[in-house]
């Protein structure tokens, strides 16, 4: 597979090959599901909390007395099927919501993501991607020579500089290359890369 090589005007000088097993897959739709759906839901945190019938704050005392009274039976106030009365199968902060994925899944899905990109040729590589001071200006008008409106960098390695120029841009994100995620990867339009980054991907999801 070849990948477009850009300067920082975004000018498309050459190409670079990149090896077939990361970038040249054909694109599995059900396991890059898999895997975008196990992202987010190991992710995701028990921060809701119900009450059983045993949490609540009423009395133990029966309502009234079992016969006689034309009214159907009840035991005690809290009981779920009253208002104001416990949850059946409360939530619980201590719900576990992670999937597991097995890792060769995981680097399976990966590369298919990574060459439907390459396919549809919303990958650019780039020598190295650097910044003398952290500026975000400065950054968000080197993203834009370079011809992207919203676009995910992948380093071998994040600088200060490069961190801390990117935090206030929506359409811009960098991260490392061990750090790669497939919901990024499918949520921008565009991806660049670095030399040492591909390099570094291919190590990981060949």
């Amino acid at each position: 597979m070849e990948l477009k090589l850009i300067n920082e005007q975004g000018a498309s000088a050459s190409t670079v090959s990149a090896p077939d097993t990361v970038f040249g897959r054909e694109f599995n739709q059900a396991l890059v599901h898999q895997i975008v759906i196990a992202y987010q839901a190991n992710a995701r945190l028990g921060t809701r909390k119900q009450k059983e019938r045993s949490e609540i704050a009423k009395s133990t005392k029966k309502p009234w007395r079992q016969k006689g009274t034309g009214r159907a039976r009840a035991g005690m106030a809290s009981s779920p099927i009253w208002r104001g009365g416990g949850k059946i199968f409360a939530s619980s902060p201590d719900e576990n919501f992670s999937q597991k994925v097995n890792r060769k899944m995981f680097r399976a899905g990966m590369a298919s993501i990574l060459s439907q990109l390459a396919r549809e040729d919303r990958i650019r590589v780039v020598d190295d991607l650097t910044l003398d001071t952290p500026k975000t200006k400065l950054l968000a008008q080197k993203v834009k020579s370079m011809g992207f409106d919203g676009v995910l960098v992948i380093t071998d390695e994040v600088s200060e500089n490069l961190m801390l120029s990117s935090r206030n841009l929506n359409n811009v994100e960098v991260m490392a290359a061990h750090h790669a995620d497939p919901v990024s990867l499918v949520r921008f339009p565009n991806v660049l890369l670095t030399k040492k980054a591909m390099a570094k991907l291919e190590e990981m999801f060949k």
